[in-house]
């Protein structure tokens, strides 16, 4: 039951995957008064499979100055830290239950820099360094108040374990009295995943296409299916911290419509942000960080610690 379970998440995070880079090309399309795809299937609906299959019968191509073992492991690494952050999500059941869910994904997403590092250094290209570089130095920024948001949050909730932080909004949910905590986390999602406005990694006008210059057909592929499976698994994670409806033991069937219905609107907000503003400069970003960010989660965060946890007042589960 286990690895049906686990095979059932895999596809359907796949499924989910090839589908938004299709409606971010229809999107964008309908956006700049364009069609976007509208030739593969009915509607461009087979597109996706269409793409997929190019990248994956492409023969990959690698340089001769490459170190091998470090340019193969990398794409494989990206995608499997991208899969395996879905574990602890509870829709409406998590595939494996973690008292400490919430500090698992924090922990695991920042082994993704290892990725783009590896991939940066081994292609042995002055614009896949300079990419990588970039772009480690922004997620390890962005990490910060991540993971100091994800502390004042606690401190309200009470619990590490993202049913429990669910079970704290069933009357409530944390987005109201926690709403700079909530833009400024919605901000950082966006810089941890290279999204527009801060995707500074991936300045065409610069470095061609960042550190992923190099890599051609199914490496290729796996850092695009990375990149698209950790949008939607961080606006997953964003509707469970401050998002959250109603309890899951309560109405599954509820909880899951509600958990995808706000997942969409949010992955929408990605999308759409991405047709509307321009870029930052890379001193703009750190600025924004270091110097707007951080202060002020320093300053939430002490007002956290004041207030009682919010599961003071739940019952014990039987």
């Amino acid at each position: 039951m286990t690895t049906m379970n686990l095979l059932l998440l895999i596809m359907s995070t796949l499924a989910a995957m090839a589908f938004l880079t299709l409606v971010e090309r229809k999107l964008l399309g309908y956006m700049q008064l364009r069609k976007g795809p509208n030739v593969v299937g009915p509607c461009g609906l087979l597109q996706p499979f269409a793409d997929a299959m190019k990248l994956f019968t492409k023969e990959p191509l690698k340089p001769s100055t490459s170190t091998t073992i470090l340019y193969i492991t990398a794409p494989a690494l990206a995608f499997s830290i991208a899969l395996l952050l879905w574990t602890p999500l509870p829709m409406p059941n998590p595939l494996i239950n973690f008292n400490l869910g919430l500090l698992f994904i924090l922990a695991t997403s920042s082994l993704a820099v290892y990725s783009i590092l590896w991939s940066g250094w081994a292609s042995n290209s002055n614009y896949a360094l300079i990419g990588a570089l970039r772009a480690v130095a922004q997620m390890i920024s962005y990490e910060v108040t991540l993971a100091i948001i994800l502390l004042a949050v606690l401190l309200m909730s009470g619990s590490f374990n993202l049913n429990m932080l669910i079970a704290t909004q069933e009357h409530l949910w944390l987005i109201l009295p926690s709403w700079p905590l909530a833009m400024m986390w919605f901000t950082s999602t966006l810089a941890e995943t290279n999204r527009t406005p801060f995707d500074l990694m991936e300045g065409e006008s610069e470095l061609v296409s960042g550190f992923n210059i190099e890599y051609s057909a199914g490496p290729f592929a796996l850092f695009f299916m990375a990149e698209y499976m950790n949008i939607i698994m961080m606006n997953a994670l964003t509707t469970t911290i401050f998002l959250g409806t109603s309890y899951p033991i309560h109405s599954p069937e509820l909880f899951t419509t509600c958990f995808t219905i706000k997942t969409l609107l949010l992955t929408f907000l990605f999308l759409w942000i991405r047709a509307t503003y321009p870029r930052f400069r890379y001193d703009q970003l750190m600025h924004l960080l270091w110097k707007n960010f951080l202060p002020l989660t320093l300053t939430l965060l002490m007002w956290s610690t004041s207030m009682p946890a919010a599961t003071s007042n739940i019952p014990p589960q039987t």
